[in-house]
């Protein structure tokens, strides 16, 4: 497999990580899909979306693919009234990743990253490697230094 952007800002931040492959089905991009293909919890497999507040603009949140994001509670958390999800057809142009494929390290520009706070009940947990097919496994403190993440309380 080759190594994307998110990997190598791991490795140049010397964090320790696994690159995991599966076989992606362009029909079923979701999260429970990654988490079957690789064996690993849906709890622990967190999704990345990015989102825009009508004050302070586009900021990225990462939820375990098991729950939803609380969308009234993000935008007082990001000090916005409203925010909205980024419109898929804007994703690659903001982040320099396609959905299904976007990660929360190495984006085209570093947005404020919200991580949910329970990804530190878990040893690993499991994000975008930044293509489809791709899943970096690593400590979620890990994905926090490298992500400059906030942990909050982001899901219903």
């Amino acid at each position: 497999m080759r190594k994307t952007n998110a990997a190598r800002l791991l490795d140049r931040l010397d964090i320790s990580y696994e690159l995991l492959e599966y076989e992606v089905d362009e029909e079923d991009l979701s999260a429970d899909h990654v988490a079957t293909a690789l064996g690993i919890p849906l709890n622990q497999v967190f999704k990345t979306i990015v989102l825009r507040g009508d004050k302070e603009g586009v900021f990225v949140c990462c939820i375990p693919g098991d729950t939803e994001l609380n969308l009234k509670s993000v935008a007082r958390l990001t000090g916005n009234k409203k925010v909205d999800l980024v419109p898929t057809k804007d994703v690659l142009s903001l982040t320099g990743y396609v959905r299904g494929g976007c990660s929360p390290l190495a984006m085209k520009k570093q947005y404020s990253t919200f991580l949910d706070i329970s990804a530190l009940d878990h040893d690993f947990i499991v994000v975008s490697a930044g293509s489809r097919g791709a899943q970096l496994k690593l400590a979620p403190q890990d994905l926090v230094t490298a992500s400059k993440a906030a942990v909050e309380e982001l899901t219903l």
